[in-house]
């Protein structure tokens, strides 16, 4: 079978996910340096993956009730694909949705894994791993790849990148003037100041995976009062009653990035500028490993074997619990497996971290 000329890459609509997925479009990129490739992706992903080698396009689609006007509605994407002569489609998603608009779009050839019954949309199609009928928790992040590996790579590197754009520069610097951190363009940490540290204290996944707000305040003052710290506070507009609540418990206040004008581009460039990051597992995590930037996870309800990332300056925090870790969105209980996590272990676990990194420095 002669190679593909013509490759769309499906990405997955979540931010972490879309992250995970980089060793696998840097993968595909090397397998077939010749063939031109796009990589499809919703609306609101576009400034994480701006600047990527592993694209020749980025392509954007919206989700929700069509826009005529746009022309982003089912149909006008599967025209816009079968424009493009696409012969081979890679699906990172497991979604019904994004293998119909392929089959749509008269692609000849399309890649997946068998789920969500879109098994008989597919050419080329590779079976989750199941025991029982039940999913295995297993990574991510090897799964995306296992699709390059099944086209003929042989990478096995699971190291995530971003790119940052000129424009992404720009925006952080103006953002990091607002906030009067002028002295802050270029890593504070190493410059004689104390540690440029993000709490990242939202989450998309649900109530469930979120440490308590003033779980936050407490060691946002405690790494101020004994490190001499400056701590960013970055949140989507939809967690902005988790930073508003964080601002009640806080004695010194933090620097509230969103309310400074932070854009998704922009916060790639503030997290390579940081000492480290704080976050729950959701989508900034991911964007610290790929920045190269130390982060210390909260896990919760969540399965951390889903989301492993193989990053060597990650600390992860955890409590075992009975009921966990149950995947579920709202705990049913009383949320133990993330109000056992207290400050202090999280306080712990940075120190270690950033001495770590004073070390590696010298």
């Amino acid at each position: 079978m002669p190679p593909p000329k013509r490759i769309v890459v499906v990405l997955p609509s979540w931010v972490g996910d879309a992250v995970m997925a980089t060793p696998t479009l840097r993968a595909i990129r090397e397998l077939f340096p010749e063939a031109k490739i796009s990589h499809l992706m919703r609306r609101h992903l576009k400034p994480l993956m701006m600047g990527t080698p592993a694209a020749d396009r980025l392509l954007t689609y919206r989700t929700g009730k069509t826009n005529k006007k746009a022309g982003r509605g089912m149909f006008d994407l599967a025209a816009r694909l079968r424009a493009g002569r696409f012969d081979l489609a890679i699906l990172l998603p497991n979604s019904f949705k994004t293998a119909l608009f392929c089959k749509m779009a008269k692609i000849p050839r399309v890649l997946g894994y068998d789920r969500d019954g879109r098994g008989f949309l597919l050419t080329d199609r590779l079976l989750p791993r199941k025991e029982k009928g039940k999913f295995i928790p297993s990574p991510i992040i090897k799964a995306y790849l296992g699709l390059a590996q099944y086209l003929g790579s042989r990478q096995t590197d699971l190291t995530m990148r971003l790119w940052v754009t000129e424009s992404d520069q720009r925006r952080a610097s103006q953002v990091l003037q607002r906030c009067g951190l002028e002295a802050a363009i270029d890593h504070p940490g190493k410059s004689g100041h104390g540690p440029l540290i993000l709490l990242n204290p939202g989450a998309n996944f649900g109530a469930a995976k979120i440490w308590l707000p003033e779980y936050f305040a407490e060691l946002g003052d405690r790494l101020t009062e004994e490190l001499g710290a400056t701590i960013l506070l970055s949140s989507a507009p939809k967690e902005r009653q988790i930073v508003d609540a964080i601002l009640k418990y806080v004695k010194h206040r933090p620097i509230d990035l969103a309310a400074n004008g932070m854009t998704l581009g922009a916060l790639k460039e503030i997290v390579r500028r940081c000492d480290l990051m704080i976050t729950n597992d959701t989508g900034p995590r991911h964007i610290a490993a790929a920045m190269d930037t130390p982060v210390v996870t909260i896990f919760g309800p969540t399965h951390p074997e889903w989301t492993e990332i193989y990053y060597a300056k990650e600390r992860q925090v955890a409590v075992k619990v009975f009921c966990g870790p149950c995947q579920k969105k709202v705990c049913p209980l009383d949320h133990r497996c993330m109000t056992r996590v207290t400050p202090a272990m999280v306080f712990s676990a940075a120190t270690t971290l950033l001495a770590a990194e004073r070390v590696t420095a010298f």
